[in-house]
């Protein structure tokens, strides 16, 4: 089995994808191809402070922007005229697209995973035509998953799905190799679109590295896996890990400092601001910055509920959200509570106890089903959260009557005396990261219908974030490749809708 699994690997790795996309084959449905109320669209007050290391707001990085606000300050698609285009992300197994960015001349800098992992692809917009590509290592996970046949390995790993776009368009991310790289694009002598990696660092000192792979079939000691990359305002590079590791880089002279918050993981991305890094572990929220010298500090550290158990629509015992940050502010997290989590809102700034720092802790959904594993939309005092309660992937899952169920705004009261529940929505969005076009106040998800045919219909789903109203579901396919599978929603600046899905990229757009 060892010996046909590194033949299938080597013979997949070898595989280039082609120029012109595949289109994801969709189930054969009756699905209505529009669901629409219709409205007046009315914007939302937006901003966050440009970051000096990142690119614009909205463009760099899986969430949006370094406060991981998942807002994009422009429209979104409204079914008028609608136009539809798909891409399978991968000749071979698999295809997800889990990461989107945009370059500044409006290109796709797409993160799309395979059994062998993951592939970098710059595509045309629209058009999804593949301009260049980049291999990334094959991650433990795959290896695992080859031999023990469980492709929940791949599913559980977050290690290597984020990445950042810089100042400069170039994408910084980990590998599975333990190193960070930044990869930059030109055009070569034929006049095509080319990846490189222009500076790269060696965490292999600071990270242990006995994983599974062909070279060593037989680990006995710790493998651990970078989660995330983010630059601080300072222009140093953070890391985290899954086993609780947290490090900074130093990008002119190579420094490197790390701590490990011992006995925690860290499965999710992370936030920055000028005030500082914000990291949450399955035990607790933590506020860092960096000495002078660049060595990592715990600045402030609050303790939550983390409940008796992992629950169904999530990955490990613990907050399932990337910290979201709020204007100046506030930061915002879920907990892992038993019968109902609750939705966390901090104080980032001053305070040291609980009682100070916590604003509020406001229970959601229903009791014995309410979880999440993606991050919350979030403006200076809004914030946007589904539940993913009872999903598990696009692979394993079989009770489609139980994935998911319901959407929540929640406010910050002026006064920060607490939280007040704005509207709820019983629409199902069971594992989308959702976005928000500030432009139109219209927020996205993703959701199903039970088809007449016996597999679910999906449809992009606009909701008001004044009101919650439902204005509008967009037909995208039918069947399990078009199941989000955790993927997220990105708004380009030209108000094309993209949706990773478990098979590849959806682009939805307006016509004229």
């Amino acid at each position: 089995m060892r010996t046909l699994s590194i033949l299938l690997i080597s013979t997949l790795v070898g595989c280039s994808e082609p120029y012109a996309p595949t289109p994801i084959e969709s189930a054969p449905s009756g699905a209505p191809h529009e669901i629409a109320a219709g409205f007046t669209p009315r914007g939302v007050q937006f901003s966050v402070e440009p970051h000096p290391f990142m690119s614009a707001q909205g463009v760099n990085s899986m969430h949006s922007d370094g406060y991981s606000s998942d807002v994009h300050p422009v429209k979104g698609p409204l079914g008028k005229n609608l136009q539809i285009n798909t891409r399978v992300g991968s000749r071979m197994p698999g295809g997800q697209c889990a990461t989107l960015t945009f370059a500044s001349n409006g290109d796709l800098l797409a993160l799309c995973a395979a059994i062998t992992g993951f592939r970098l692809h710059r595509l045309s917009p629209r058009t999804l035509n593949l301009l260049a590509e980049y291999d990334m290592p094959t991650r433990p996970s795959s290896w695992e998953a080859l031999i023990s046949r469980q492709r929940s390995k791949i599913m559980e790993d977050s290690s290597g799905a984020y990445f950042y776009l810089d100042q400069h368009d170039r994408i910084v991310m980990a590998d599975a190799d333990k190193i960070v790289h930044r990869i930059a694009s030109r055009k070569n002598s034929d006049g095509e679109w080319e990846f490189y990696s222009e500076a790269s660092w060696d965490l292999d000192a600071h990270v242990p590295d006995d994983c599974l792979r062909p070279s060593n079939w037989f680990p006995d000691g710790e493998c651990d896996l970078i989660t995330a990359v983010m630059p601080d305002f300072e222009g140093r590079l953070w890391w985290a890990t899954r086993a609780g590791r947290v490090g900074t880089i130093d990008q002119d002279s190579g420094a490197i400092w790390a701590l490990q918050l011992e006995g925690e993981e860290i499965q999710n991305g992370f936030s920055v601001a000028r005030d500082g890094v914000y990291i949450v572990s399955d035990h607790a929220m933590y506020g860092f910055t960096a000495a002078a010298n660049g060595e990592p500090q715990v600045r402030w550290r609050e303790q939550y509920d983390r409940g008796s158990s992992r629950r169904v629509g999530t990955i490990n015992q613990g907050s399932g959200t990337t910290p979201t940050l709020m204007g100046d502010d506030y930061v915002t997290i879920t907990d892992n509570a038993d019968g109902r989590m609750n939705l966390l809102v901090y104080r980032r700034r001053g305070g040291t106890e609980v009682s100070q720092r916590l604003v509020c802790a406001v229970p959601i959904f229903d009791d014995g089903h309410s979880v999440t594993d993606n991050s919350m939309i979030a403006t200076a005092r809004s914030i946007l959260l589904e539940n993913n309660a009872g999903y598990t992937n696009s692979v394993d899952q079989t009770d489609w009557t139980n994935a998911g169920g319901g959407i929540v705004r929640v406010d910050v009261r002026a006064d920060e005396s607490g939280c007040d529940v704005m509207w709820e929505s019983a629409e199902a969005s069971p594992s989308v990261v959702p976005k928000l076009a500030a432009e139109t106040g219209v927020a996205y998800f993703y959701t199903y219908e039970h088809g007449d045919t016996g597999v679910n219909d999906w449809y992009l789903m606009g909701l008001d974030f004044h009101s919650g109203k439902t204005l509008f579901k967009l037909y995208t396919g039918s069947g399990p490749n078009f199941d989000n599978n955790w993927s997220p929603i990105t708004l380009a600046p030209d108000g094309t809708a993209y949706v990773g899905t478990s098979k590849g990229l959806v682009a939805l757009w307006d016509g004229e």
